[in-house]
């Protein structure tokens, strides 16, 4: 049976793949992702349903608009295969549980958020809003349903934490670190709280990691030893979703190597 949820999953990803194309690029313009229907974004014609097929609909037009030949961004398709592939992985890893569909929010806007701060540097307050609205709720009929309010508890005790840590680095260093950053800090300290203290240190650690990383690289390939900014958004969220995915080995690793406990 869970082949077959897994297969839905892969499915409904692809399809909230295609929807999050529409808001990735209408947001940060300011337009509805309700109205008009898709378009070309060069010609502004209406895009036909059976070239609306997410990543099928890219390969049959060979990745150019049906009307005015323009090239279609190669985006479009990696991003909805890309929520495909990890809403399946998601369903096929954690089963049918309250946390797979906390997971599956957080993967579909982690792809939002993080493609939108890589394009325009910023994360959407018109974004990062329902994230946390829906994580809360998806986190208290989790606990609810389950009767496990020590996971809401420590869920709302690792927002307050990392939100904390992010606001202080953002008051010590405003150009650094933004206030988008900042909003979105609690969600992810409290995604990563569900899952344990260790996905929490971990998973903020490894997002100031990543981000470091990618900086020096940036560094390197452009022979800029200053001035130069990159979106820390996305490295945020990888960071958090390595922590959901390693943080307790990890942190346990740790524990037992520095600590001997």
């Amino acid at each position: 049976m869970i082949v077959a949820f897994t297969v839905l999953a892969f499915v409904l990803g692809l399809l909230l793949g295609s929807f999050a194309n529409v808001v990735i690029y209408r947001v940060p313009a300011g337009m509805s992702v309700v109205k008009p229907r898709s378009r070309c974004p060069q010609c502004e014609t209406p895009i036909h349903a059976r070239h609306n097929v997410p990543v099928l609909g890219w390969l049959w037009l060979r990745g150019k608009c049906a009307s005015c030949r323009e090239p279609i961004s190669i985006r479009y398709p990696v991003v909805e295969l890309t929520a495909g592939v990890a809403f399946a992985l998601i369903v096929g890893l954690s089963g049918l549980r309250w946390v797979t569909l906390l997971l599956l929010v957080f993967a579909i806007f982690s792809i939002i958020l993080a493609a939108i701060d890589l394009d325009v540097g910023r994360l959407p307050s018109a974004i990062v809003g329902p994230l946390a609205i829906t994580t809360a709720v998806v986190i208290a009929l989790g606990s609810g349903f389950t009767d496990s309010w020590g996971i809401a508890l420590r869920a709302l005790l690792g927002a307050l934490a990392v939100g904390l840590l992010y606001l202080t680095a953002h008051l010590i260093y405003p150009s650094g670190l933004g206030f988008g950053d900042v909003q979105l800090a609690p969600v992810i300290g409290a995604i990563l709280g569900v899952f344990g203290w260790g996905p929490v240190v971990v998973g903020t650690f490894a997002g100031f990691l990543w981000g470091a990383l990618v900086g020096v690289v940036v560094m390197i390939a452009t022979g800029r030893a200053r001035k130069v900014r990159i979106p820390f958004g996305p490295w945020m969220l990888a960071g958090a979703w390595t922590g959901v995915i390693w943080g307790e080995p990890v942190w346990d690793w740790y524990l037992a190597t520095m600590l001997g406990a």
